[in-house]
């Protein structure tokens, strides 16, 4: 999977960062699963075009927050490469439905209209899956090809290179990456995953919405907007 593929793009910003990930032996791996999965005719999600839409759409210098997901949306038309988002016109999974409850119960938010949080990401939120593909229809089935790898080196050069962001870390998956990250640079957010399997068990009431905003806020950092204006 060469980073300049003419169907995979990674802004320079992270290419600068990245590029040697793309020719050690896990991502070569992963490239030839990839492309074989596809000529077997399986559905991937999200198109090529956007597997690193997260990185694309927050700049490395711009990251203020990361939210960790685990993988892409497996149904059609639903992931477009930014965790737990979907494109307008899509209506908002369970997991997101959740999230914008614990965002009103947090900030006093009314839930979007839309599921589409390009506008967090355009702020400096990464919406970063540790799992950058899925096949259609089968939650999981891209894990332990290579992906986490990558998006391990990403928390990692986040941690070292950058001072006080905030890793929000929603169920025990995405905590697992928690192991990369150093508390007395950053600060953590963990609790039990948004999804209706589980959000009841700790997600709610946790306010990690307005204590991102805390944090960012004490160090000088410009808060995240987190209302999602209508799209047009």
């Amino acid at each position: 999977m060469e980073a300049q593929d003419n169907q995979v793009k990674l802004s320079p910003t992270w290419l600068a960062h990245l590029q040697p990930e793309f020719d050690k032996p896990y991502m070569v791996q992963l490239k030839t699963f990839l492309k074989g999965e596809i000529s077997r005719g399986k559905t991937v999600y999200p198109r090529g075009a956007e597997y690193f839409e997260a990185m694309n759409k927050t700049p490395f210098d711009s990251v203020r927050v990361v939210i960790l997901g685990q993988d892409p949306y497996h149904g059609p038309g639903q992931a477009h490469g930014l965790c737990f988002s979907v494109p307008p016109g899509v209506p908002a999974p369970p997991s997101l439905v959740n999230m914008f409850k614990e965002m009103r119960t947090d900030l006093g938010i009314e839930p979007p209209p839309h599921g589409c949080l390009e506008p967090w990401a355009r702020q400096g939120v990464l919406l970063l899956n540790s799992v950058l593909t899925v096949e259609a229809n089968l939650a999981g089935s891209h894990a332990n090809h290579g992906w986490e790898a990558f998006t391990d080196r990403i928390i990692e050069l986040l941690n070292t290179q950058r001072d006080n962001l905030v890793f929000v870390l929603w169920g025990a998956y995405a905590q697992k990456k928690g192991a990369l990250i150093d508390r007395q640079r950053h600060l953590v957010i963990s609790s039990p995953h948004p999804s209706p399997l589980s959000a009841h068990r700790g997600f709610f009431g946790t306010r990690p919405f307005s204590r991102v905003n805390q944090h960012l806020t004490e160090h000088g950092v410009a808060p995240i907007d987190w209302r999602l204006p209508p799209l047009h």
